[in-house]
């Protein structure tokens, strides 16, 4: 155990890990997503891709749970229960996607998309029918895809509900369980196919102490009456994400 976290703790860049998991834990604990765009690039500089993604869920499963049973009170669990059935149904998909279509030219078409339906939702655009069993479950099996082929788990999610007329802490909720749910179920993943990288593992769990902190007191600085402000932060992350999503930073 001595020697696992001294080697943790001697990985480069650790200082700038430890940063951006608290401005990460700020970050979700207000809008309930929005780390794993903080995280990963400074995680993905000083670690290998299954490193940094071992990390990232090491942290986010974590930093999340003091927040965890307002969560369940405020959101909808048994929504969220099927866009976790939808990842499933997805996820296998889009790796095997990843056999017969260019990463490269697929992201170019999500950010292009999650940039499109942006503009909507700031021009006004909302969905009025109901989110039905049907359409819920196929919003995670079309992020489960994304998360198999690109890594890139939320903005269907993320777009059907900030679309939809629920209410700011309803749509928060419902993100920080969504986005724990599939943290638990890609670190399954990653034991279950012996990837598992101990000394990165402890890193990250020591990384969810600041973290939880972080997350606390982002969660204390929502107010679910300024909805306006909730929205303006959720739609900077998401054309955050896009932007960095675009092949054009892997030339």
């Amino acid at each position: 155990m001595p020697d696992l976290l001294a080697q943790a703790m001697a990985t480069p860049g650790v200082a700038w890990l430890a940063l951006a998991v608290i401005v990460a834990g700020l970050v979700r604990g207000f809008a309930g997503f929005g780390s794993a765009l903080i995280i990963m690039p400074v995680a993905a500089s000083v670690l290998s891709p299954v490193e940094a993604i071992l990390f990232l869920t090491a942290a986010e499963v974590i930093g999340p749970l003091p927040n965890l049973p307002d969560a369940l009170r405020e959101g909808t669990p048994r929504e969220v229960g099927r866009l976790l059935f939808g990842v499933l149904i997805g996820m296998p998909l889009g790796l095997w996607g990843l056999s017969l279509v260019s990463p490269e030219g697929f992201g170019w078409i999500v950010s292009g998309v999650v940039l499109g339906l942006l503009v909507l939702l700031l021009a006004g655009w909302r969905y009025h029918g109901p989110l039905g069993a049907k359409l819920v479950t196929a919003t995670g099996a079309l992020g489960g895809f994304m998360t198999g082929f690109a890594g890139i788990a939320g903005p269907p999610v993320i777009l059907l509900y900030m679309a939809s007329r629920k209410p700011a802490a309803v749509i928060r909720a419902n993100f920080l369980l969504y986005l724990l749910g599939l943290d638990l179920m890609l670190f399954a993943m990653l034991a279950a196919t012996g990837q598992v990288v101990w000394p990165v593992l402890w890193l990250g769990l020591l990384a969810g102490v600041p973290n939880v902190i972080a997350n606390i007191i982002g969660a204390r600085l929502f107010d679910p009456k300024r909805e306006r402000l909730f929205r303006a932060v959720a739609y900077i992350v998401i054309a955050a994400s896009a932007i960095l999503g675009l092949p054009l930073w892997n030339i």
